[in-house]
């Protein structure tokens, strides 16, 4: 039974060993598509916005409450916030990948480390016993 877990383990060890590094290539293009696919919905609403512009429109009365440096300060402000939170979330989801990935590897050599020391033990263990059988052989003789 321990022989059978211990292979069933260890190729599904190699396997993940081999199909990994695709995973992780998949991963982070499909990471990169969606941002992609992000920043082409943010140009559409952006373009969207630059159609309803008061150059098209114009309104009668304009209400200027606040400078306009105030407000191009405060959207960089936020882009840059926003950047931030989107590298700390890429950062996590790294980690996240590779904590995924190294963690099966991590308990399949923890399992087979395990297991050549129970082997090492027992050898050691025999060659123990051989030697106090010799010494008990010699005792006997005298």
């Amino acid at each position: 039974m321990k022989v059978k877990l211990l292979n069933v383990l260890t190729v599904s060890l190699v396997t993940l060993a081999l199909i990994s590094p695709g995973i992780v290539v998949f991963s982070l293009v499909w990471g990169h598509h969606r941002e992609f696919v992000k920043t082409q919905n943010l140009s559409c609403e952006l373009q969207k916005i630059n159609i309803a512009s008061p150059t098209v429109f114009p309104q009668t009365k304009i209400i200027a409450t606040q400078p306009p440096l105030a407000k191009v300060k405060l959207s960089n402000n936020n882009f840059l916030y926003q950047l931030q939170m989107a590298a700390k979330k890429y950062k996590l989801a790294t980690i996240l990948q590779w904590l995924f990935l190294v963690t099966p590897i991590c308990i399949g050599v923890g399992i087979i480390a395990y297991d050549r020391y129970l082997v090492y033990r027992a050898a050691v263990f025999r060659e123990n016993i051989a030697m106090l059988e010799r010494m008990w052989q010699q005792s006997i003789e005298q």
